[in-house]
């Protein structure tokens, strides 16, 4: 049986949805008037940076997505550059509901509706771009990459995760569980 490269990648994305799920309910009740916490904001933008971006699509974009062009698939015109246009695509979102949660933040009225609508336009992006690859770029990234590539790609992952910090899961996992509690 193949060495399994994309489960990791899959359980990482359950914490993505969470978080998800998070801006989804503030940035409803932001339009609705009833949150202000900004600060929400700023550490969901933290979260998206460091967890989604630089941890996880990391390994992404410099571990799974090499290892499918280096195998055969179009870097062009293909689920990687889709993938990729994704992430970059959400980049943009994340740094317009950062300005505006810094703006809110530091009392500049009528920014709720700019927190809102990037908050909005990156958890419905993502959520599709996680459906894509769990369902489809994942399960074919399993079904045609070698067996003699699979170690490599887990160790590239590893790496990954090796420059972050001590405790950098758990970390983002509290940011996660402090806002599903209060």
């Amino acid at each position: 049986m193949k060495q399994d490269i994309t489960q990791r990648l899959k359980d990482e994305h359950q914490l993505i949805l969470r978080m998800l799920a998070l801006l989804e309910r503030n940035a409803r009740l932001t339009e609705e008037g009833s949150f202000k916490d900004y600060q929400f904001y700023l550490d969901g933008v933290d979260f998206i940076r460091n967890y989604a971006d630089r941890f996880h699509h990391a390994k992404e974009e410099d571990v799974l997505f090499e290892a499918l062009v280096e195998n055969g698939m179009p870097r062009d015109n293909s689920p990687v550059a889709a993938m990729l246009m994704e992430h970059d695509l959400g980049r943009a979102y994340v740094k317009a509901m950062e300005e505006a949660a810094t703006k809110a933040l530091n009392g500049e009225a009528g920014q709720e509706e700019a927190i809102v609508a990037n908050a909005r336009g990156y958890l419905d992006l993502l959520r599709e771009h996680i459906a894509k690859e769990d369902d489809i770029l994942y399960p074919l990234a399993e079904r045609i990459l070698p067996e003699g590539v699979r170690h490599g790609i887990t160790a590239g992952y590893q790496k990954a995760e090796e420059r972050s910090e001590a405790g950098f899961e758990e970390h983002y996992r509290k940011v996660v569980e402090k806002y599903e509690k209060g």
